[in-house]
């Protein structure tokens, strides 16, 4: 009861924050307009300050951890191929593209971050995470887009171009970048500097999740409901399985493991749909995979982390 009460703590607070934001949508308080505004703010600014503040304030030397980027980049590569392989044997190969991006790509920086704050009060290693992981989403997201277009186009070298300009200018990875290289030089900070950084950094969890909340269409969720399900099994528990096992036996433990965990079994991004979309696509498949994973991860992932909890790992 103890473990399962830890897990309950963790994980509820985040879900009934994004509850809370679909709630706002639709009583009206928060109209569309406002919710894709408080989404480019929480990811402009107050995830990039979140990172930046966790990091400046550590001894990132001693906190560097090359094995773990690397599991996270490994792991990631190896899902994303899983997802290529699978979505060949759709009957429909024009939802290959999308099948395959919204069965690997998951909202790991803004949930990653939220629930790991939430368990330890700070990011703990989701930035690491992120560094292993998220300019591998976007760039294998571009190519497979390409690549597996219903009408099979060629890769576009301008995109991809565009795509790798997009990625060294990521805020997230800005706010990391600065972050190191912050705590590197080893910068004192103002106390008026640190309380503000705190200020805006708070921010970036409550807005971040009753944002995505507000974003969620749950009539989405019952179109091109069998490919979307699938996808969201992969995304939900197959990766969980495969890779987890694996986290444990390279000992990786506590918040290390918790970012793999959201790594692997957090809810498709929101990004893959206006990415699908933007590319050719049709977009229903990425826009259910996003509804129903946003939806079962809260009873996922709080399944994962009592397992981890019972085991002593977390």
């Amino acid at each position: 009861m103890e473990n399962l009460i830890f897990c309950l703590n963790a994980t509820v607070p985040v879900f009934l924050l994004m509850i809370l934001g679909f709630i706002f949508r639709k009583t009206g308080i928060f109209t569309e307009s406002f919710t894709k505004t408080m989404n480019t703010f929480v990811f402009q600014v107050t995830l990039p300050v979140l990172v930046f503040q966790d990091l400046s304030q550590e001894d990132f030397a001693a906190v560097w951890d090359g094995k773990f980027v690397m599991f996270c980049f490994a792991a990631t590569l190896l899902s994303i191929t899983a997802a290529i392989l699978v979505s060949f044997g759709l009957k429909d190969r024009s939802l290959q593209g999308e099948f395959a991006q919204a069965a690997y790509r998951s909202s790991a920086a803004l949930l990653g971050i939220s629930f790991i704050q939430n368990i330890y009060g700070t990011s703990g290693m989701a930035p690491l995470m992120i560094i292993g992981t998220v300019p591998l989403y976007n760039v294998m997201a571009v190519v497979i887009l390409s690549f597996l277009k219903p009408e099979r186009g060629r890769l576009d070298r301008k995109l991809l171009g565009k795509t790798l300009k997009g990625i060294v200018t990521n805020p997230i990875i800005l706010g990391i970048a600065v972050g190191m290289l912050w705590s590197l030089l080893k910068i004192p900070q103002p106390l008026i500097m640190e309380k503000t950084v705190k200020y805006v950094a708070n921010l970036a969890t409550p807005l971040g999740l009753m944002a995505l909340g507000a974003s969620f269409d749950y009539r989405k969720a019952f179109a091109a409901i069998r490919p979307a399900l699938l996808a969201s099994t992969m995304k939900l528990v197959v990766f969980c399985m495969l890779f987890l096992p694996i986290a444990v036996h390279m000992g990786f433990t506590q918040d290390k493991l918790v970012a793999v965990l959201v790594m692997l079994g957090s809810p498709t991004t929101v990004s893959c749909f206006v990415m699908a979309k933007n590319m050719g696509h049709e977009g229903t498949l990425s826009a259910s995979t996003v509804m129903i994973t946003t939806f079962f991860s809260a009873f996922t992932l709080t399944l994962w982390l009592y397992v981890l909890r019972v085991m002593g790992l977390v």
